[in-house]
């Protein structure tokens, strides 16, 4: 039992009299938090703290506080050394902390702590001393994870199991049915022992003893067991197709939900996470819980079922042989205990081990060409061995887990047979019960311990499904950092008049933009010119709202982007890259990328005006030509001749340029050139470019230096100045005549 001294352990000893002056009567702190960062990263002294009835937050001197109610969602990312604190509940976000890595551990532990609170599973003075996931303990070396932070999490596995039951209730019906079924096939599997008895006591041995009895006798038992045998097969059958589709469709609906979630996150949510490890999560996790919820749970329950109905029986039969049977369970629930946490912990780091072959594979076959071009094939082998040792090492380690843990349960029966053996002896000796008694009750009893044995093999697989939950839910309580309004704006047909108001911008702890202020007409055409590093893809960025500004705003037709919803906002932004990405499919489809219900007619309308209609032409199927993965078997300016199109067909009112024509030859950037000519027109245009002929059409051009604007003018103007702008424009025409030199 925890005392008070313990309970006020996890309060730090200076803010003992803050803490308690906003507690109420007999209300405990769970775990807290010193938030050392206000909302634009400078150092501040804040205070959260987690009770068993609320949140509460000090920032800035003044108080606030949250029930612990359903839809509440708290959750703490980190990256670049300063970490989020969320507190979200299903409309918007309603708090936010920031720190530095010095409190990653708290705040680790305060989530942790808020998790198990909600689950009723918390204990104060267990959960002062929990370890987060950043904890900076010893990494096991093999794995690279840290093993208290794994083991930590593995009291939480039914839990975690337990959340999948929102997505079952969807399938109720066929869970229902299956249930049904599940009863009717274990009560039939039942019956064949029961029908032993009389057919030993009342049949075989009155006959062998010399007694009359009729063999028509043997027949009606006979066809007992028969009727019993094959209603016992069509009824597990049926159940089992039942349950096996009811599965299929949960882990669909959760393989579904977990993508859709992730195309909704931010993108900085990808900006830290590997592709491999990710597909592993969608694809191979949600597999695994669909083998447990078809295979194992399926047979657990019937285990389950089976187990309770034979004690029933067992019990009617013989209350004290009966009572025989569990003298093994002790021991068994002994070895259970032992092994759950371990092979919890063994799957989540299996988890984790596939996820990085998978990443091997992301990297090395997309880049298949980069390899060989540089004879690296050698290099990726060994790579890809390693990650695929390192998955054996690990797996090994779980076996020899497994392999001690399901012969000593076997062992454990044996022994408990055995015991019931002897007991049953005595008692037929005793003539307390008849041999056809002992027939039956050991049959059942046989029954009882091999349900049992059956049931302890759906351990494992609890725990490796429970690991791959666990990976599932951490995408799928990620919430966006680039979040929706509670009441959106509508944006039906904007102007494209853009302004920028002090705005800033940090990665991590690097302020990147410092107060950037600028207006852009509709219709205009900005050139953004700079260095490398000066913020220009930045502040694109932050135009097209993937990241949201640490300080100031962006405004549209004279409201801010963040009252818009998100995918409104950017259904009127054409976006063409330096990299123009192009998916797997024809053509035309991905041209009509942006409007997936628009006509041929339209499709090639765009295209013309892109100057690709001719070049798609000449392909072998035309616009139904297929295109490899990510446009691989296009040129370069075929690619991005294409992306402009894909833009045009969008009409979009605000246009953004990203270094459209800075990898491609003379001829094709006259090609493109002249498509974005036509792409332009009418459009509130932004460009990036370090080709500063490329720009000529701009109205003006913004030169961006050290995250400021330094200089806003014309090509004429900026020259005059002779300032960043000049200095820019000299040094590529110094690059081009030494070029030709």
């Amino acid at each position: 039992m925890a005392t008070l001294t313990d309970v006020w352990k996890v309060v730090p000893a200076p803010r003992h009299d803050d803490v308690k002056g906003q507690l109420q009567q007999d209300e405990i702190p769970l775990a807290v938090l010193e938030p050392d960062l206000d909302t634009d990263l400078n150092y501040a002294a804040n205070l959260v703290v987690l009770t068993d009835r609320r949140l509460l937050a000090k920032s800035a001197g003044n108080w606030q506080s949250w029930a612990l109610a359903d839809g509440l969602v708290l959750a703490v990312c980190e990256r670049g050394g300063v970490g989020l604190l969320d507190l979200t509940n299903t409309e918007a976000r309603l708090a936010h902390w920031r720190f530095t890595a010095a409190q990653s551990a708290p705040a680790h532990r305060l989530v942790q702590c808020w998790q198990e609170s909600r689950s009723n599973e918390v204990n104060p003075a267990e959960t002062s001393a929990a370890v987060c996931p950043s904890c900076g303990g010893e990494l096991d070396p093999a794995t690279g994870s840290c093993p208290a932070c794994l083991s930590a999490t593995a009291p939480r596995s039914l839990a975690t199991l337990l959340r999948l039951v929102k997505f079952a209730k969807l399938r109720m019906k066929l869970i229902i049915v299956g249930f049904l079924l599940t009863v009717a096939s274990t009560a039939a599997g039942l019956v064949p022992p029961y029908l032993m008895m009389p057919l030993l006591d009342d049949v075989l041995i009155p006959k062998q003893n010399g007694q009359a009895v009729e063999y028509s006798q043997v027949f009606w038992y006979l066809g007992g067991l028969l009727a019993a045998a094959l209603m016992a097969w069509v009824l597990d059958w049926r159940r089992s197709y039942v349950l096996a589709r009811m599965a299929e469709q949960v882990s669909a609906d959760l393989r579904g939900r977990t993508y859709a979630h992730l195309q909704k996150l931010s993108v900085e949510f990808f900006g830290d996470k590997r592709t491999g490890d990710l597909m592993s999560r969608v694809s191979t996790d949600t597999d695994r819980i669909c083998n447990f919820l078809s295979s194992q749970l399926v047979n657990f329950g019937s285990d389950i079922l089976m187990i309770i109905m034979t004690a029933i029986v067992l019990f009617t039969i013989d209350p004290l042989l009966a009572l025989a049977t569990l003298v093994p369970f002790p021991f068994i629930a002994w070895v259970v205990y032992v092994a759950r946490k371990r092979l919890f912990r063994g799957y989540r780091l299996a988890g984790v081990a596939w996820a990085d072959m998978h990443s091997v594979l992301a990297d090395t076959i997309p880049g298949i060409r980069v390899v060989k071009a540089f004879a690296q094939e050698d290099r990726e082998v060994e790579r890809f061995d390693t990650s695929n040792n390192r998955v054996v090492s690990i797996n090994d380690r779980v076996n020899r887990v497994w392999s001690l843990f399901t012969p000593t349960v076997t062992l454990l029966t044996t022994a408990g047979l055995l015991v019931v053996w002897a007991y049953a002896s005595y008692r037929v000796f005793d003539h307390v019960i008849t041999v056809g008694v002992l027939t039956a009750f050991l049959a059942y009893v046989s029954r009882f311990y091999a349900r049992m044995e059956s049931m302890m093999y759906i351990f494992s697989s609890t725990q490796r499904a429970a690991a791959s939950a666990q990976r599932i839910f951490e995408i799928l309580d990620r919430v966006p950092s680039v979040p929706d309004p509670v009441k959106p704006q509508p944006l039906i047909k904007p102007k494209g008049d853009i302004a920028l108001r002090g705005v800033r911008f940090k990665y991590g702890t690097r302020e990147v933009l410092h107060g950037i202020d600028l207006s852009i007409k509709s219709g205009e055409m900005i050139g953004l010119v700079g260095p490398s590093g000066a913020g220009k893809s930045t502040l694109i960025n932050l135009i097209c709202r993937f990241y949201d500004v640490a300080a100031g705003s962006i405004m549209v037709d004279g409201k801010d982007i963040r009252s818009f919803c998100v995918n409104d906002y950017r259904q009127h932004i054409g976006i063409v890259l330096q990299e123009p990405f192009l998916f797997y499919g024809t053509i035309a489809d991905n041209i009509a990328y942006g409007k997936p219900g628009a006509t041929r007619e339209e499709i090639v309308a765009a295209a013309r005006a892109a100057r690709a209609h001719e070049f798609i032409l000449r392909l072998p199927d035309g616009y139904d030509s297929l295109v490899g993965e990510r446009g691989q078997t296009l040129s370069g300016g075929e690619r991005q001749r294409i992306s402009i199109a894909r833009a045009l067909l969008i009409d979009p009112r605000i246009l953004i340029l990203d270094e459209a024509t800075s990898s491609v030859d003379t001829e094709t950037e006259r090609e493109i050139q002249a498509a974005l000519e036509t792409l332009i027109q009418g459009r509130t245009t932004i460009a990036i470019a370090h080709r500063l002929s490329t720009l000529r059409r701009a109205n003006r051009l913004v030169v961006l230096e050290h995250g400021e604007v330094a200089e806003i003018g014309s090509h004429e103007e900026l020259l005059k100045k002779n300032g960043t702008y000049a200095r820019l424009h000299q040094a590529q025409i110094d690059m081009v005549q030494g070029h030709f030199v």
